[in-house]
């Protein structure tokens, strides 16, 4: 039996977080870090075990994208990006499509990206439209993460006329009808994350992983918001093993993360908790345990390429990478800036 904590915690600690400052400083991820989780079978992870995925629980999943965080953001955001393809592919009644990447996909040969980001909007920002035989779309894909990494991208757009959502597998190419221009992120540079602006691209049928209603694709989106709170949480832990590294008293940091994990995971089994609320705590909790392991490091913190200045860097992209108005809303109400 795998034991993926462990796992993740070995490449965490013996190839990810020894590069970590360089990675951040160069905005380049080698590629030995993707071979490093392919070989040890992460991309295969959301898989399901009857397409040959393996046996995982929500605990061990969240230690293993929290401490992949907590090594390496850059890498692990980049890495998380895949497990889209492989779930979308996963639930595809496009079996030809599957079977053309799907050992690829899981064996991580094959690289996967998503574009959800320009369905998600009313009105959108990204738009399909049916043609015979396939569709057309046209619109902005704002944040798309591993441009240069990835091979395939599933692309998300709202249907024009019936507001489904349509997921498409493309190349990840520039082409005259796709271009994309770099975002210098203040953190997780080497993701590589570009905005996608699409004009008039025609896709095939045969490359259509699926079409879903809106409330569908919404409640879908939950359990991407939830994992993506394991980016700020495990940047929260990074911090708390780096402050117990120097000698710092951590309990406080320490209880209060297990009570942000204790509602990230609440929200997720629907047992009343707020998933905007609790992905909101996530990040206040990232962003304190930042600002104490930079106060405990001193000056030395404020010097570029330090680990203290790059987990404060990152504890802030967390504050609205992936987020939405709610997460917002509840972040500046937290900060004591909001209405109420």
């Amino acid at each position: 039996m795998t034991h993926w904590p462990e796992l993740a915690h070995d490449i965490a600690e013996d190839v990810l977080f020894p590069a970590a400052d360089s990675v951040d400083a160069d905005g380049e991820i080698p590629s030995s870090h993707f071979h490093a989780l392919a070989d040890a079978g992460f991309y295969g992870l959301a898989a399901p075990p009857e397409l040959g995925g393996p046996t995982i629980d929500i605990a061990d999943l969240v230690a293993v994208v929290e401490t992949l965080c907590g090594g390496c953001l850059a890498t692990t955001f980049t890495w998380m990006q895949h497990h889209g393809v492989v779930g979308g592919l996963a639930a595809s009644g496009n079996t030809a499509l599957r079977e053309r990447f799907w050992d690829g996909l899981l064996s991580g040969s094959v690289r996967g990206g998503v574009a959800f980001a320009g369905a998600i909007p009313q009105p959108p920002l990204l738009y399909a439209r049916r043609v015979d035989g396939g569709y057309v779309l046209d619109g902005v894909a704002p944040f798309v993460t591993g441009w240069g990494i990835v091979d395939v991208l599933q692309l998300s757009a709202r249907d024009e006329f019936d507001d489904s959502i349509v997921h498409l597998l493309v190349d990840a190419a520039e082409t005259d009808e796709l271009t994309v221009d770099e975002l210098p992120l203040i953190a997780a540079r080497g993701s590589n994350t570009v905005r996608m602006r699409i004009d008039g691209l025609a896709i095939p049928d045969d490359q259509v992983v699926g079409v879903v209603p809106p409330e569908v694709f919404a409640a879908g989106q939950t359990f991407g918001s939830w994992l993506n709170g394991c980016m700020a949480t495990g940047v929260a832990r990074r911090c708390r093993a780096e402050l117990t590294g120097l000698g710092v008293d951590t309990r406080t940091l320490d209880r209060t993360a297990d009570a942000v994990r204790d509602g990230l995971d609440a929200a997720l089994a629907g047992d009343d908790t707020d998933l905007y609320a609790a992905r909101a705590a996530a990040s206040e909790l990232a962003l304190r345990a930042a600002a104490a392991l930079v106060s405990a490091t001193g000056s030395a913190a404020s010097v570029t390429g330090t680990t203290a200045g790059r987990l404060m860097r990152e504890a802030t992209l967390t504050l609205v990478a992936a987020s939405r108005p709610q997460i917002r809303a509840e972040l500046l109400n937290r900060f004591g800036r909001g209405d109420d």
